[in-house]
């Protein structure tokens, strides 16, 4: 299982990768591992702003349905659109071609309430 170091991560198993006054989100590893085959990923708050913690989306697997909450307070700038028709990519790829948004950076120390790799990999117990 992998824990980039170079991310943030939340409780809710969703990684951030800032670049500035963007930032890109995706679901960690652990998650897509837990979730099983994704089969399709909805979202509608594109060009929305979505506050740190809100539901931006949903991820769906062959035997449910996850909500997707945001890390950080920003708007959606840009969806995957590749994942339309190749949500899996997800489960091979989940911190590259798996990402699912790229957001706009409102309030930069929201980051500090999120964990390291360190911090996420013990939450997760590896």
């Amino acid at each position: 299982m992998k824990f980039p170091a170079g991310l943030k991560y939340t409780k809710e198993h969703e990684w951030i990768k800032v670049d500035g006054a963007q930032a890109t989100i995706g679901i960690t590893d652990f998650a897509q591992k837990e979730l099983g085959d994704i089969v399709f990923i909805d979202i509608d708050t594109l060009g929305k702003e979505v506050h740190a913690g809100s539901v931006f989306g949903t991820i769906e697997a062959v035997k449910t349905v996850s909500d997707l909450y945001m890390p950080i307070t920003g708007t959606i700038l840009e969806m995957n659109d590749t994942l339309e028709a190749e949500p899996e990519s997800v489960n091979g790829d989940p911190y590259g071609s798996g990402w699912l948004v790229i957001c706009t950076v409102k309030d930069p120390s929201e980051l500090e309430g999120l964990m390291s790799a360190d911090e996420y990999k013990a939450m997760v117990g590896h």
